[in-house]
Parts: C-alpha cells; structure tokens; sequence
C-alpha cells in the first residue's frame, strides 16, 4: 500500500508518502518533510507535498490512500490538512483516512512494555489540555477530551507512565515531590509524520471522509451585540 500522509494540526506542516512494500529502518517512509511552524500552513502545504512526491518518484495516481490528522488542534490547521486531503482522494477516487493526533503521538511508545500506560496530551491552553490516556496494549483508558491540567497531573501520579504530546512537559512538571518519575517525556511540537503515515496504513477502511475533532468550540466567536439589524 503506498500512502500520502499530511499532517497540519499543530506546530508544524509535515507530508510523508510510505510504501508498505519498503520495509527496513524507516518502517516504508520513501520520502517526508516536516516544517516547523504556529501558522501559514495553507500557504506550505502544497508545495511541501509536492517535493515530497517529487522526491518519492511516484505520481499521484500511485497513491492508495491519503491520511490526515483530525485534531485535536488548531482549529484553522486542522481545516487545511483535512481539506487538501479530501481533495486529493477526491481527485485519485482513493480513500482518505483520519488519524487522532493524539494516537499519533502516543504510537511510538505503544507495545515499548506490558505495563506502563501513555498519557498523551495536546496544550490546550488556559491551564488546559487535550487528553487520551493508553493502556500499554493501545486500548483507551481515557477517550479524548478536554481536562483541567490538574486532572492530567493527577493521572500521571497514580503508576509510572509515558507522557508524550506538546503539553508532556508541562504535566510532568506539575506533578506533586511524593510522584514517581515519568519512564518518558517526549513534548514534541507535532507528531512524527511517519507514525501518522503508518497508523493510517493499517486502519480500516472509513465509511466517511475525515472530519475535525475539535473537542471544544472555538475561542472566536461572533460579535452580536455590534451587528446591525436585518431588513
């Protein structure tokens, strides 16, 4: 299976293509690039997919499917990813997949043991985060949603575990003296594309194309009380 991955949810605008045929270090990752970035991803985007494919050697038809991030994240992001990648299936008549960006970060730690969970976390701002909890399995302990730092804090308390995620450092940091350590805190920006790439190569094949998960409304919202009145 050869597979187009995008991935503009957070902090960076990332594309990889991977072919299951291509095994080895790279676990089938032909070609990628990831640019950091808080913004401008719908103005990247196209052209870094586009050096991506170049790089690769394959045209677009070669493509088996396309999989984007679907948020938690940047309301704006997320629209763009999910967008292009809608568009592109559109276009090749494949199907477009989602990857939770949250199960993106926790997936290279999945499977690491048999006991210790990974608590994989989104800054969310407002002293708040995008939760998931795993079990060592990959089963959710906790299905995302929206928590108080503290209540992240609190879970990470409990038993030593891996947090992962853009908010990893900061839940590490609120943890209470009398706190096991965490076995990893890996607060990378954005998920690594390759894992995006993967998990969308083994998902079942969707019902519906990819929507947002946004996990709470936007911080815009319309200014009423200045809006003229209707005619």
């Amino acid at each position: 299976m050869r597979v187009l991955a995008i991935d503009t949810a957070l902090a960076a605008c990332s594309a990889a293509v991977l072919d299951t045929a291509h095994g080895g270090l790279n676990g089938g990752i032909v070609a990628s690039e990831s640019l950091p970035m808080a913004r401008g991803h719908a103005e990247a985007l196209m052209p870094l997919i586009a050096r991506v494919m170049k790089r690769c050697g394959m045209a677009f038809s070669d493509l088996d499917r396309v999989v984007v991030t679907t948020g938690p994240g940047s309301f704006t992001g997320l629209r763009v990813g999910i967008s292009a990648a809608r568009g592109f299936a559109l276009a090749i008549e494949i199907p477009a997949v989602g990857v939770s960006t949250l199960s993106a970060y926790a997936a290279p730690y999945l499977g690491t043991d048999n006991k210790t969970s990974v608590i994989s976390a989104i800054d969310a701002r407002h002293d708040q985060v995008y939760l998931q909890i795993f079990d060592a399995g990959g089963r959710t302990l906790v299905a995302p949603r929206l928590a108080p730092m503290r209540e992240a804090a609190r879970a990470a308390s409990d038993v030593p575990v891996r947090i992962v995620g853009s908010a990893a450092r900061a839940i590490a940091d609120a943890l209470s003296g009398t706190a096991p350590a965490p076995l990893t805190v890996d607060n990378s920006a954005a998920p690594d594309i390759g894992w995006v790439a993967q998990l969308g190569a083994i998902a079942p094949e969707p019902a519906a194309p990819p929507k947002p998960q946004y996990l709470r409304a936007p911080d815009a919202q319309p200014q009423n009380a200045a809006s003229l009145p209707r005619r």
